[in-house]
């Protein structure tokens, strides 16, 4: 690696797709505020995901519907009164 091009906190972090606790590591600068004990017995800084290659509709070929922020519920609690009578 050349010197003097990468910021001070380059360093190894483990990933973590929130949406199916998949996990990986990779070289970053991103801010963590977790850590995370990965399979090699060591502790690294944690950074928490959405969506990774494993959950994305483009890598995956199907599309999964994640709630993660509820907004099928804030849906249905806003135009549930709209809903027709089943009978």
């Amino acid at each position: 690696m050349k010197k003097g091009i990468h910021p001070d906190n380059y360093r190894l972090v483990v990933f973590k797709d929130t949406s199916n606790d998949y996990t990986f590591m990779s070289r970053s600068c991103a801010p963590a505020k977790e850590t995370i004990k990965w399979e090699d017995g060591n502790e690294y800084p944690l950074v928490k995901l959405e969506i990774s290659h494993k959950s994305h509709p483009y890598y995956t070929g199907k599309i999964q519907y994640v709630d993660t922020a509820g907004r099928i519920d804030k849906f249905k609690s806003k135009y549930g009164k709209f809903q027709k009578d089943k009978k």
